[in-house]
């Protein structure tokens, strides 16, 4: 019965994984569409994804307390909600401007969602269950994208970019429809009434925003640039705001004695290095794709929904394993996959086929399902049951930096070292092939230093959640 109990619970939380993953996956091939409809530089891609990103990242420990202080169901359907809001304002963007305020209403429902999803798992699963339910939950979140660029690359080919982000409105509606109707029993919040840091959450958004702005602006406008230099004191000026406030605040939104734990810091530099893989790959494989093969995109779609079958995989074979053996050798064993995935692409070519793609992406996929499954029960070890949201949107704000910390370094570092190749006046096939071959080594070195980080981690077999 007690089984049941908690599975059952978990139904409309499944729901909204399922969803931001499916539109996760359309909205893989959203970005070069539509730069390419507006007619600006691929590399604008960056910005596109770093304004979903930021706010999904930024957002989500200042939602995660708001779901202890309200309830988790409330935080879900307010986060169901904005996130409707966001992709219906998608379509209708006609400027960059306007998709990048777009994409940052999305990412907002985003980070209401994640945290609410993350601590129904903390708190109502078994504590020997932790991991399967959070292998659970990336094979829904990563199963869920498996058909989306593919079916998102035809719809574009066949109806244009609009046409795919209305179906996507129309998913979420329906999903937001589905879990309002679900009334599943509920703790009554346990921190009701506590005071809110608001100006703490103000300057969480704003410092981590900077942060993430400070690679990009660094390899698009110069390190020396004056856009470059106002972003760092930004960010400087703010996180020393934010260390004063947090220091003297009541009900902190960033917990000290939670994110200086060695097993948090060590499994978020391992992240940063590791899992920020992902999503700049997505949109550096599309790229790749439309410079070397323009006449047939598609197969970048393709190989992506391989790297989401990997990823399924992934969090099913290697993710339960970290219940049964110390985490920190199961890590070893899916980054060593990641690293494998990253080699592959030394083998890319003008004319790659969509079984190298694939198979790259997908290596990659398989190491990192297995590893997002495996830093949550290591990084969320000990987390209190009355601050759970709280907790999980702070892993969940680490978490979900790496994906643009990727995109912010990563990406630039593609397509820039591609247009610099063309302003010489290399062929861009060849500047592609030659920029993607640097960036696998970069890579590779990167997932190297993960695993050495991992070794550093402290052993948490048979400590309970």
């Amino acid at each position: 019965m007690e089984a049941k109990s908690y599975q059952k619970g978990f139904i409309p939380y499944a729901l909204a994984a399922f969803l931001v993953g499916l539109v996760g996956g359309f909205s893989a091939v959203l970005g070069p569409a539509f730069v390419r409809d507006i007619g600006i530089a691929y590399n604008n891609t960056t910005w596109i994804a770093l304004s979903q990103a930021i706010s999904a990242a930024a957002c989500a420990p200042v939602l995660g307390k708001l779901g202890d202080l309200i309830g988790r169901r409330r935080t879900l359907l307010l986060g169901l909600a904005v996130y409707t809001a966001g992709s219906a304002i998608t379509a209708i963007a006609d400027t960059l401007l306007q998709m990048l305020l777009a994409r940052f209403t999305l990412g907002v429902g985003m980070a209401a969602i994640a945290p609410v999803v993350l601590a129904y798992i903390v708190t109502e699963y078994p504590p020997d269950r932790i991991a399967k339910g959070f292998s659970l939950y990336m094979l829904i979140s990563s199963g869920a994208v498996i058909f989306g660029p593919t079916l998102g690359s035809m719809l574009i080919e066949n109806y244009g970019w609009r046409m795919m982000v209305w179906l996507c409105t129309g998913i979420s509606a329906a999903v937001l429809g589905a879990c309002a109707l679900l009334r599943g029993e509920e703790r009554r919040p346990t921190r009701k009434g506590e005071h809110f840091d608001a100006l703490g959450a103000l300057l969480v958004v704003i410092f981590f925003s900077l942060l993430l702005f400070i690679p990009s602006f660094g390899q698009n406008f110069g390190w020396g640039s004056s856009y470059f230099l106002l972003v760092l004191i930004g960010a400087a000026i703010s996180l020393a705001g934010l260390v004063t406030v947090e220091k003297y605040a009541e009900n902190p939104i960033l917990s000290g004695s939670f994110i200086t734990r060695r097993a948090f810091i060590l499994s978020v530099i391992a992240l940063f290095l590791t899992q920020g893989l992902m999503q700049a790959n997505m949109t550096n494989t599309i790229v790749f794709v439309n410079y070397t093969q323009p006449e047939n995109s598609v197969i970048s779609g393709y190989a992506i929904s391989i790297m989401y079958v990997g990823m399924s995989i992934g969090s099913v074979l290697l993710g339960p394993l970290a219940d049964r053996y110390e985490p920190k050798r199961v890590l070893t064993l899916s980054l060593a996959i990641t690293l494998a995935g990253c080699a592959l692409m030394l083998l890319f070519d003008a004319r790659s086929s969509v079984l190298l793609l694939g198979g790259s992406l997908g290596v990659l996929g398989l190491g990192l399902g297995g590893n997002g499954t495996i830093f949550m029960k290591v990084a969320l070890a000990g987390t209190p049951r009355e601050r759970a949201s709280a907790g999980t949107g702070t892993y969940g704000l680490f978490r979900d930096l790496a994906a643009p910390f990727g995109v912010a370094v990563f990406v630039p570092m593609f397509t820039n070292r591609i247009t610099a190749s063309l302003d010489i006046g290399q062929a861009a096939a060849s500047a592609a092939v030659a920029s993607v071959r640097t960036l696998a080594l970069v890579e590779i070195a990167c997932v190297a230093a993960g695993i050495v980080t991992v070794w550093m981690l402290p052993k948490i077999r048979g400590e309970k959640t």
